[in-house]
């Protein structure tokens, strides 16, 4: 394990480095993530002048979920998205002999070697939103609300992974998939609003089949102190099938890889 915490540092290092040779980049970035809130602050005021709440959730409550919204947008385009495309090209052209000839695991060196770190504003605008809808919510998190946090949020991460994995690894079969990554990215943007205001059978797809709830509603929840207790449990259960899901479903796909040299 430490060993690939060193070897993530290094590919992180490395992205820095690459970074701060277009440091105007940051400052667009910056922008763009910005604009990026205000749009999506915007959408859920439209919900709000006609109604009190949405699914049960005040307005500083829903800024809430709108932050962790950016802060795994952050999470998805700065590493599960630029991977998506290598590993495309790696099939493709059969250049993937070169990773698996590495002595690391394939699935780790294939999946985390590129970080961009453009969006890293992401994650400053995500925070500040959710510090400021605490703020006008008039709530201090508790110890335990922090730690709740800090846990869906780990699993969110490897949640978010697995799914992006499970859809990067058919490109074994499929000589495109950007099309299936689009229809995984529109159903992310439902993330933007409490799982509450949706219907049930939409709230259930996006909390069991297609978990998006426990990268923004949840993890908000829990730092207001309203997370329901089952979905803590849940949490750590869904993050470790679909990562698994995603190590068999890899492996698999490696048996009908054709590399360039056979």
């Amino acid at each position: 394990m430490r060993r690939y915490l060193s070897l993530f540092a290094l590919f992180a290092r490395n992205s820095f480095q690459v970074a701060l040779e277009y440091r105007g980049n940051f400052v667009v970035s910056l922008f763009q993530s910005t604009f990026w809130l205000i749009w999506g602050i915007a959408g859920t005021l439209v919900f709000f002048r006609f109604t009190g709440t949405l699914g049960g959730w005040t307005l500083p409550q829903a800024l809430l979920v709108v932050g962790m919204f950016r802060i795994f947008e952050g999470v998805i385009d700065g590493v599960m998205r630029p991977n998506i495309t290598r590993i495309v090209e790696y099939i493709q052209k059969g250049t993937l002999d070169f990773i698996l000839l590495k002595p690391v695991d394939s699935q780790f060196m294939a999946s985390l070697r590129q970080i961009n770190l453009m969006t890293v504003p992401d994650f400053l605008v995500g925070a500040l939103l959710i510090g400021y809808g605490l703020w006008a919510e008039r709530y201090m998190p508790s110890l335990f609300d922090v730690l709740a946090f800090a846990g869906l949020l780990i699993c969110g991460t490897i949640i978010a992974y697995g799914l992006w994995m499970l859809l990067t690894t058919t490109a074994f079969w499929l000589v495109r998939i950007e099309n299936i990554a689009e229809v995984l990215t529109a159903i992310y943007e439902t993330g933007r609003f409490p799982v509450s205001a949706f219907s049930t059978g939409l709230r259930i797809t996006l909390t069991f089949i297609v978990p998006i709830a426990f990268l923004t509603t949840f993890p908000a929840a829990a730092l207001l102190g309203i997370i329901e207790p089952l979905y803590l449990m849940l949490a750590p259960l869904i993050a470790a099938i679909l990562f698994f899901a995603s190590r068999i479903y890899w492996r698999f796909a490696l048996r009908s890889y054709t590399s360039a040299s056979s």
